[in-house]
């Protein structure tokens, strides 16, 4: 197709959006209607002013066509994630919370520096957590994002999905879904949970009977650290380790975010050496980055893969565990306690 003709598509496309600004009489708002009202006893007239109430945001739908992990490469997606201020940041928020991310680290087993580099990754410590309103998000996602991408049914569903879990969320917690505020894909507070992650893994850690991780550091730490136990972190094991390469490997192979299957021992064999001393036994999968004078190759771990549950892309567990190194090392000659 020309580019004269996909310009114009586009064009048609936007203008059908526009006319269509009320989601309540879209022409797929009917069955989410009828889910909400007939399995979870929703009002059918709140659920039509609800949808009636979200406004459909053309620089969604931009914003997620063109993600930064797939845009950027590696050398330059890392400067956004890992700065001096953002590792200084991390260790002011490090001892700020250190009670309660030692608390954490004990009762969860998940270290304290990738919490830290989760929460500064996603929200840098709480002072980006989105502008958007989350309904405004989900609705343009469910009902109209896939109207520009070929990922039809699996878009569709996950964003209806996640509007089903937003509605839910606000009656348990006694909101107004229209007040909800997020980031572009409706992900919320200071560890960006989406409102199913939010529903399932947002725990109360601080005792007052309310998992509020949108203004509560307390409870994001808390419900962060149960993320990741749930999603299966293993305590005290590496995340990643450079690797030199005998020859240069097949790009199909390379950055599969999947659980690990292939031995460290197996993959020496296929030409991989871990820079680092790691078990033979433990399982990986390789990795390559374009740095700004070639490519850097990695093998990831099962801690990397865990890491890769909060956002499967291989550039944001990367950027998480270097940035979360980077913290640790300035905690811990900041408190004089590298052990």
């Amino acid at each position: 197709m020309s580019t004269l003709k996909l310009v114009i598509l586009g064009v048609l496309l936007s203008a059908s959006v526009t006319v269509l600004a009320d989601y309540s009489k879209h022409p797929e708002a009917s069955d989410f209607i009828s889910t909400m009202v007939n399995k979870h006893d929703f009002e059918k007239s709140q659920i039509e002013t609800w949808l009636a109430s979200a406004t459909h945001q053309k620089s969604i739908v931009k914003a997620m066509s063109r993600p930064a992990e797939k845009v950027k490469p590696w050398y330059k997606y890392r400067k956004h994630f890992i700065s001096n201020l953002r590792v200084s940041r991390g260790v002011q928020f490090w001892q700020e919370n250190h009670e309660t991310l030692k608390r954490a680290e004990i009762e969860f087993g998940v270290d304290p520096a990738i919490i830290v580099s989760i929460i500064g990754v996603e929200t840098n410590y709480g002072r980006n957590v989105g502008s958007y309103r989350v309904i405004d998000a989900l609705t343009t996602l469910a009902f109209d994002y896939y109207t520009y991408t070929e990922k039809r049914e699996s878009r569709k569903s996950f964003f209806t999905t996640q509007l089903e879990h937003l509605l839910l969320l606000a009656r348990e917690q006694g909101k107004d879904p229209l007040t909800l505020k997020g980031s572009y894909a409706g992900a919320m507070g200071w560890g960006q949970f989406m409102p199913n992650s939010y529903r399932n893994y947002a725990i109360d850690y601080d005792g007052d009977e309310f998992a509020d991780i949108w203004t509560n550091p307390t409870d994001a730490i808390g419900s962060v650290a149960n993320y990741f136990k749930k999603h299966g972190w293993k305590t005290g094991l590496p995340v990643a380790t450079r690797a030199h390469v005998k020859d240069i490997p097949d790009s199909a192979t390379l950055n599969k975010m999947k659980r690990p299957k292939t031995t460290i021992a197996e993959l020496i064999t296929q030409g991989y050496t871990p820079t680092d001393q790691v078990a033979k036994d433990l399982t990986a999968f390789p990795l390559s980055f374009e740095a700004k004078y070639g490519q850097e190759y990695w093998l990831g771990l099962h801690n990397f893969y865990v890491i890769g549950r909060y956002n499967p892309r291989a550039k944001y567990a990367m950027a998480v565990h270097q940035l979360s190194q980077q913290i640790r090392t300035s905690q811990c000659k900041l408190a004089e306690d590298c052990s």
